[in-house]
C-alpha cells in the first residue's frame, strides 16, 4: 500500500503562486506514474498534470499548460506541483494519485490506484 498526503494549499490572489507537495509513504517502490487532479464544487474531477516514475515524461492539461509545473524527487518520495499565474477558475481541491503499474503520465482517473485526500486551493479575484 502507498499513502499520499498533499500539502501547500491555501488562499491566494489572482496572479499569485502556490506550491503543492504530495508526500508518499509505505510501499513506494510500487509507485510509478503520479498525477494531480482537481475538483471544484459541483464539477467533475479534472486532470491537471502527471509525471512518470523517472520524471522524464510529463503531461499537462491544456487549461494549465505554461502556468503549472510538475516535478518529483524520488529520493524524498515527494511530487510537486508549482502553480503560477493562478486564476479564480483554478479554485478546487487538488489531489495527487499514484499508479502501481502504469509508467506513463496518464490523464485518466482509472490509471491510478492510490489517492490522497486533497488540499484546498482558493484563488480570489
Amino acid at each position: 500500500q502507498v499513502q499520499l498526503v498533499e500539502s501547500g494549499g491555501g488562499l491566494v490572489q489572482a496572479g499569485g503562486s502556490l506550491s503543492l507537495s504530495c508526500a508518499a509513504s509505505g510501499h513506494t517502490s510500487s509507485m510509478y506514474a503520479v498525477g494531480w487532479f482537481r475538483q471544484a464544487p459541483g464539477k467533475e474531477r479534472e486532470f491537471v498534470a502527471a509525471i512518470n516514475r523517472s520524471g522524464g515524461a510529463k503531461y499537462y492539461a491544456d487549461s494549465i499548460k505554461g502556468r503549472f509545473t510538475i516535478a518529483r524527487d524520488n529520493a524524498k518520495r515527494v511530487v510537486y506541483l508549482q502553480m503560477n499565474g493562478l486564476k479564480p477558475e483554478d479554485t478546487a481541491v487538488y489531489s495527487c494519485a499514484a499508479s502501481n503499474g502504469i509508467d506513463y503520465p496518464s490523464s485518466m482517473v482509472s490509471s491510478y490506484k492510490y489517492w490522497g485526500l486533497g488540499t484546498q486551493v482558493t484563488v480570489s479575484s
